[in-house]
């Protein structure tokens, strides 16, 4: 896991916002998770990192250096799909930031 974690440590651009897949992560909403989004884009941080865990998961070290740990739920989900599911959520987001139609509650 800690090699995993060296590995994925070094892909993350420097000054990037961590946001670490995680079961254990904070449940959001759409529009929630399009909100920090927003929030990070406005503070100037134009690069982010999502972090997805292997079969164990996020090395502790990894996970520490999050800025955000969030979750897809309470299940866990298989490593490819949780990539299409994020590649959703954030296609998602930039839709509700520019007013699209695309989210209807």
């Amino acid at each position: 896991m800690e090699a995993e974690a060296t590995l994925l440590g070094r892909a993350i651009p420097k000054g990037a916002v961590i946001c670490a897949l995680d079961e254990r992560g904070k449940l959001m909403s759409s529009p929630d998770f399009a909100t920090q989004l927003g929030r990070w884009r406005d503070d100037g941080r134009s690069d982010l990192a999502f972090v997805i865990g292997g079969a164990d998961g996020i090395a502790p070290s990894l996970r520490a250096r999050a800025d955000a740990r969030l979750s897809f739920g309470k299940m866990v989900w298989p490593h490819m799909l949780a990539r299409v599911m994020l590649t959703e959520q954030l296609y998602r987001a930039a839709s509700i930031l520019a007013g699209s139609p695309y989210h209807r509650v």
